[in-house]
This record gives structure tokens, sequence and C-alpha cells, in this order.
């Protein structure tokens, strides 16, 4: 079972960075581009308590990397931990999908007996 360290290892890390909305929203604005605490966070509607605990979980992963200059507060996407979730998808969709081929094999072969 040598695939249990990188589940579990990424279950606790960038998995959890992006399972919650407003983390899905901070990641998407710094695809674009590195951006200030405050423009990245902007118009989200919650307190800043709670960007801050979203902030920290991302910035715990690894997904995001923050830079102090002074009193500003810049924010950057570190892509490397979601290249991780995005092939171990990769792998869940390849098995799911021979997993689907084959039921409908099996249930084509049903139908078409007598």
């Amino acid at each position: 079972m040598h695939g249990w360290p990188i589940v579990t290892r990424m279950a606790n890390d960038p998995f959890r960075a992006v399972a919650h909305p407003i983390r899905r929203r901070i990641v998407e604005r710094l695809a674009h581009s590195p951006a200030t605490v405050g423009v990245v966070t902007r118009d989200f509607g919650v307190s800043k308590p709670t960007i801050s605990k979203h902030l920290k979980v991302l910035e715990s992963s690894g997904v995001v990397v923050r830079t102090v200059t002074g009193r500003t507060h810049q924010l950057d996407l570190n892509v490397e931990p979601l290249v991780e979730v995005a092939e171990w998808f990769d792998r869940q969709r390849a098995v799911w999908t021979r997993m689907f081929d084959a039921a409908d094999d099996l249930l084509s072969e049903r139908k078409e007996r007598p």
C-alpha cells in the first residue's frame, strides 16, 4: 500500500486548501497574478478573522505564499501542491473510467442476451 502516505499527506494539505469556496475563489484570483490580501479578498462579505483563517489554511498547505514588505502583505499562488492534486484526480478519473466502461460492457452484454 505505497499510495497511502501520499493520500494522507495530500488530504491534510492541498485538498483541504481548496475544499472551501472562499479558498477556491482566492486561488482563482491569484491564478491571474499576485495581489495584496486586501485586493484578493475584496468583496467576499466575510469578517477579517474569517479571511485570516482561510489564508492560514492556504499558506499552511503551501498553495499560497505570503511576502511581507513593511505593512504590505503580498500573496502569490504556488501551483506545485495543486499539480499533485490534479495528478491524483487524473489517476482517479482513469480508474473510474475503466470501472464505468466495464459496467457498461456488462450491461450491454446482458441486454443482448435472450
